[in-house]
């Protein structure tokens, strides 16, 4: 390459992301420094006591690993923490050397993140951002994160006689290639082929959505059907992987005519595209085309993440011009009150939203691989430096995993879009306000929506806080029913009843308290699917024969599922 060429793109993109977590590295250790200075306003009693028992389990450890028989692991000093998979090869045990590094690791890391809550932060959400950030330097500096001090490096190289370093090296020029990490076999999934394989037709389109209607799996149907918003900030399929675990298949089979909103993945020139834009073109049109091609004023509805955020307010916008469209709304970990976004609002203050503003605020897009960068860092041990371990030091290809392969399949978000998303939800908090936000010429109030609600949030969510979720109980008129599933954001909602797998929690209290209401629930085991459609069967209407051609009304078949526009690349 000549001194006046440029990486290739991908390329380029992968450096600058690795100088943009340095550079954040480094304001971070500034910004630490600083307040070091200010020895007056620290805790000195406090971090003194911090110091001491530093260097007294330090001492134990020593003294553990002088007093060590041969063949036998030493007492642990500084245990891992449940579930931590870093170190749970016997090789981290078995020899002195790096038992001592895995534990001296962990007294550090724990001191470390100990003496970020002993700095002088008032403000919650900059303490937040402090124990961000230590702890992705912590899980950065991991012994198994360097072949120098990975046993498992080297046990697996003396095995494959040097294999398993050319390996790794190999996988680690792809994936700079890629610009990305692999974290699954890009070659086993293809959409249409063996993800989002469910029948259907495409039958409405514009330049934010194409619907899909998909075909019966059973003779007879609930009348009324449901339509279901997935999040813009990913591709629908996540609710239509395999055939296994498709929740849109599930639907189907239990006698649900399904409808579902593809949103398109933006380009240059959609760039200019606003929340209006995705509320009427996207959630109102989608809502407006299913209606007519069922014949009835009246529909299910069902919203995923911001998903759900997009159908609320069109609900709301709806509600204010007179209509009365719906007979149910289901939610899923959706924020309807942002006042706790987790560890999401830890990107997001005045000075991110105003750079972006003036970035792409009237035109222009956010590219979908820096969203997936900032989800992957929320997470950095699972989609991180798992991966490093396992590609680069091990030599291993990755698995196939459908979630995986639907997880990098990123999505672009239009610039007007966006800003107006991450200033009036995240950080003004203004849809739980009544008539505050105006959307589409319409000033909104979500305590006109009547109908009733199904919310479903998750136990382990980092993305939507289950307790937040919760607020959309007193935000919305009617009667609520609330769920708890165990979990995730993705696998709290894809938990297919095949598998049978963890758990949910249902209390029928309508308590103000979330904690009040997790008190008194009870837990049940396996999936929350069922559970959901016996409520949602409630709202079906008489049974009818199904109908085996889709569209209607105006409406004919576009193309086969799963559509154009959740196949354009980021």
């Amino acid at each position: 390459m000549s001194g006046n060429d440029n990486p290739p793109v991908p390329l380029q993109g992968f450096m600058q992301a690795g100088q943009s977590l340095a550079q954040g590295f480094v304001e971070f250790l500034s910004k630490q420094q600083e307040l070091l200075r200010h020895n007056a306003t620290i805790r000195s009693e406090e971090t003194a006591k911090l110091h001491k028992e530093f260097m007294e389990r330090h001492a134990r450890l020593w003294t553990a690993m002088l007093q060590r028989k041969p063949g036998e692991p030493s007492p642990p000093v500084a245990p891992a923490e449940p579930g931590d998979r870093r170190f749970a090869a016997p090789e981290w045990s078995r020899s002195p050397f790096y038992d001592y590094l895995r534990q001296a690791y962990l007294i550090n890391a724990d001191f470390l993140k100990q003496i970020a809550e002993t700095l002088p932060v008032e403000d919650g959400a900059a303490k937040s951002r402090v124990r961000f950030l230590t702890r992705q330097y912590v899980d950065a500096l991991a012994p198994s994160n360097f072949a120098a001090t990975n046993p498992e490096f080297v046990k697996i190289a003396l095995e494959t006689k040097g294999a398993s370093i050319t390996e790794g090296i190999k996988n680690m020029i792809a994936d700079l290639e890629k610009g990305r990490i692999s974290m699954t076999d890009d070659k086993a999934f293809e959409l249409g082929r063996n993800l989002a394989v469910t029948p259907g037709q495409v039958i409405f389109e514009n330049e934010v959505m194409q619907l899909v209607q998909y075909a019966p799996l059973t003779d007879k149907v609930a009348e009324r059907p449901l339509l279901i918003i997935p999040p813009c900030i990913n591709k629908y399929y996540v609710l239509d992987l395999q055939p296994e675990n498709s929740l849109v298949r599930y639907l189907l089979e239990q006698g649900q005519t399904v409808f579902l909103a593809s949103w398109r993945n933006p380009g240059p020139e959609q760039g200019r595209l606003t929340w209006d834009d995705y509320l009427e073109q996207g959630v109102l049109a989608a809502l407006r085309v299913t209606r007519e091609v069922a014949g009835l004023e009246r529909i299910n509805l069902l919203g995923y993440c911001i998903g759900g955020t997009l159908l609320a307010s069109a609900l709301a916008i709806a509600r204010a011009r007179g209509e009365d469209a719906v007979e149910s709304l289901s939610l899923f970990t959706t924020l309807l009150d942002f006042s706790d976004t987790g560890e999401i609002g830890y990107f997001i203050d005045e000075a991110s939203v105003a750079a972006r503003e003036a970035a792409i605020g009237k035109g222009g897009l956010l590219p979908g691989s820096e969203l997936a960068a900032v989800f992957r860092s929320l997470r950095p041990n699972e989609l991180i430096w798992n991966y490093v371990v396992d590609n680069y030091l091990k030599g291993r290809q990755p698995a196939p995993f459908d979630i995986l392969y639907w997880n990098l399949d990123n999505t672009n978000l239009p610039g007007p879009f966006l800003c107006y998303y991450l200033r009036h939800m995240y950080l003004n908090n203004s849809l739980r306000v009544p008539g505050k936000l105006e959307m589409c010429g319409t000033r909104v109030d979500l305590t006109r929506l009547q109908m009733p609600a199904y919310i479903l949030a998750a136990r382990e969510d980092h993305i939507v806080p289950w307790r937040t979720a919760y607020l959309s109980r007193q935000l919305l008129g009617g009667e609520s029913t609330f769920v708890l599933g165990a979990s995730g954001h993705i696998a709290g909602v894809i938990n297919p009843v095949a598998k049978n797998r963890r758990s949910y929690w249902t209390n029928g209290a309508s308590v103000a308290d979330s904690q009040e209401w997790l008190a008194g629930a009870a837990e049940n085991k396996g999936s929350w699917w069922p559970h959901w459609i016996a409520w949602l069967r409630q709202f079906g209407g008489r049974q009818r024969t199904a109908r085996k051609r889709p569209g209607g009304k105006g409406y004919k078949p576009i193309e086969p599922a799963p559509g154009r526009y959740v196949k354009e690349k980021a």
